[in-house]
């Protein structure tokens, strides 16, 4: 990367420095300057020792030995004060026709010189001026290098890489296989565009790739350049739009221009939302300078020929915000989602980054991309690099399963606190609130199973977890898997009141998630016999699991209705309340083992669960009443894990 140098005033200090001395070597300080009649006392004295006469100046050398006598005493002092012997001088000659037969009698040696004034302009004004000027014109780009540059304001601030800068190809990437068949065919278009132009086919004009962020849209972009082998034109939303008017709409005109010089080539703006989002209308405020650049890019893309080879790409996950003026056919024309990728596409991409880490031969990758469910591409580098820092922090020779196992808690849960002291009072509860936890989600058939359960305090509120691992991917859920999913929240508070006949704050996270299905049952999903099959809210794009999306908008129903779905939600909500409670009352000595164990060891995994509750125990039977099927929310990012917190 280029370091920049920041802007000092011991740079003006230097110039004007620099200055003085070139001026100190063009006009000599020891010349002494003389008046005309000085010069004549000195001459007649037989002082002068040679002269050179001209135009205007006469300058020569004289003895300064015994002039006391002959001067002012101020003069003679100032010329002693140099040393006694021959010194320089100059004098303003004067029209004195007899000078010249003055200096024959006094047997002066004198010659002629014709003054050249440009010269000594030049010397003494005109080089000290050029080299101010080349010193200041060097603070000015310094300075103006750390905002863009004064002069090339209004320039692409485009990153231009070739196909080897890039390095990267669809063997990179991996885990989105029909995003990168998608984007075969604009890799074949600027490999052979004849292929497409001798049956009249229109390559798109634009791709815009939509997904959540980490989901590799950046990657994917440069991987079509790095297969194409064509110029990649890198550049943000943001670097568009400066503190100047018309600048934005300038660097977009510049960006284009560059392209058409590099046909074939593809274009890429990474965050499109920063510039393109929608232009209001009749708004009080807004910011015109990124209008007018979002027109500029609008009309650019509208007279671009794609049969010159440029293709323009963008990425965002926030396409709910992007203008519909950019979204229309013939500007960008194709819209590729990259979705969060599945079991399959989790291991691949695990295979992926761990090319480059030694690997213990016990690592299995397919256990690993089961117990990620939910991240993205991004998230699972992070896994891997976490895991390789952990095990040469421990100085192993090779990455291990544990070290795998120990990344994913820390990613999840946040960095262990080991110092964190808490009465055995506290402790005592979490270990029965993450024992109620487990053991619903195990007595559960549509739960998921239990891998890890750990009273070890993590982050910054989570007291302790109990880590679900789920069996396969899941796009739809039924209504009996939500109600399992309820039990399996509440199972914590049940748990505490059963023990200790109290609660505490731990199960704050619990019952938002709780309310949140139990709403969602109600207002998305139909779930109400009372309410009907009618939805009361906006369901977000399952695409994006909400990151980065707007809130959700309310639709408008009456004050009766949402009396309704607030008693509905809480009738649901207690009936797994007392699911729970009948099922851990069953259970209670299992409950009880499990949260001595915790106790004493702080962690607990699935085998050791699975001893635990291999005794057999009468089990309540369900006394959930059968409920019809119904499909459900798509199930992208769940962690399954519960993470106890404190509330403030």
């Amino acid at each position: 990367m280029e370091s920049r140098q920041q802007f000092s005033l011991w740079y003006l200090l230097a110039a004007v420095t620099a200055m003085l001395i070139l001026q100190s070597f063009i006009t000599p300080s020891d010349v002494e300057t003389l008046p005309y009649s000085d010069f004549k006392v000195l001459l007649k004295a037989g002082k002068v020792k040679d002269v050179t006469l001209g135009e205007g100046a006469i300058k020569g050398t004289l003895n300064t030995d015994g002039i006391e006598n002959l001067l002012p005493k101020s003069e003679a002092d100032a010329m002693q004060r140099q040393g006694k012997g021959e010194h320089a001088f100059s004098t303003v000659r004067v029209n004195d026709p007899a000078l010249v037969q003055e200096l024959e009698a006094a047997k002066v040696r004198f010659i002629g010189q014709a003054d050249n004034k440009w010269i000594g302009a030049l010397l003494s004004w005109v080089v000290p001026a050029l080299l101010f000027f080349a010193v200041w014109t060097f603070l000015i780009k310094r300075v103006g290098g750390a905002a863009g540059g004064m002069l090339e304001i209004g320039k692409s601030k485009a990153k231009v890489y070739m196909q080897q800068e890039t390095g990267v190809t669809f063997a990179d990437v991996a885990g989105i296989d029909e995003a990168k068949e998608e984007l075969a065919e604009i890799v074949n278009f600027l490999k052979d565009p004849e292929r497409y132009r001798r049956l009249g086919g229109k390559i798109p004009k634009g791709v815009l790739l939509l997904g959540a962020p980490g989901t590799g849209k950046t990657l994917l972009a440069k991987a079509v350049a790095g297969e194409a082998g064509v110029p990649f034109f890198s550049i943000s939303g943001s670097e568009f739009v400066e503190m100047f008017v018309g600048v934005g709409a300038a660097r977009v005109r510049d960006l284009f221009n560059q392209a058409e010089t590099k046909a074939p080539c593809i274009i890429f703006i990474d965050e499109l939302d920063a510039l393109g989002k929608t232009r209001a209308l009749g708004a009080i405020s807004g910011n015109d300078e990124r209008e007018q650049t979002l027109n500029q890019l609008l009309v650019e893309m509208d007279g671009f020929d794609t049969n010159k080879g440029v293709i323009i790409m963008a990425a965002t996950n926030r396409p709910e915000i992007l203008d519909p003026a950019l979204l229309r056919p013939g500007r960008f024309d194709r819209h590729v989602a990259l979705d969060r990728p599945d079991l399959k596409g989790r291991e691949q991409i695990l295979k992926v980054h761990v090319k480059h880490v030694v690997l213990a031969p016990t690592v299995e990758l397919n256990t690993l991309a089961a117990r990620t469910p939910g991240f993205a591409g991004a998230e699972l580098a992070n896994l891997v690099n976490e895991a390789a820092l952990l095990a040469a922090r421990k100085g192993k020779d090779a990455v291990e399963m544990v070290d795998f196992d120990e990344a994913l808690d820390r990613i999840v849960g946040g960095l262990e606190k080991k110092n964190r002291v808490m009465n055995p009072q506290e402790k005592e509860t979490i270990a029965y609130h993450e024992a109620g936890h487990a053991i619903v989600a195990e007595l559960r058939p549509h739960a998921d199973r239990v891998s890890k359960v750990s009273i070890i305090p993590r982050g910054v509120s989570a007291l302790g977890y109990t880590q679900q691992t789920p069996t396969e991917d899941r796009y739809l859920l039924k209504q009996s898997e939500l109600l399992d999913r309820l039990d399996v929240l509440l199972g914590g508070r049940v748990a505490e009141q059963i023990v200790f006949g109290d609660v505490s704050t731990g199960a704050q996270n619990d019952l938002q998630r709780a309310t949140d299905i139990a709403r969602q049952m109600i207002t998305q999903f139909g779930m109400s016999e009372r309410l009907g099959l009618a939805t009361y809210e906006d369901m977000p794009n399952p695409l994006f699991n909400g990151i980065g999306m707007m809130p959700r908008e309310r639709k408008v129903c009456s004050e009766e209705t949402a009396r309704l779905i607030d008693a509905e939600v809480r009738k649901i909500l207690a009936e797994a309340s007392e699911r729970v409670r009948q099922t851990l009352q069953a259970w209670r000595p299992k409950l009880d083992a499990l949260a001595k164990r915790l106790l004493a060891q702080e962690v607990v995994g699935r085998s050791e669960l699975e001893l635990l509750l291999s005794e057999k125990v009468t089990q309540l039977s369900s006394t959930r009443p059968s409920v019809p099927v119904a499909p459900v929310q798509r199930e992208s990012g769940q962690r399954h894990e519960d993470e106890d917190t404190r509330s403030s």
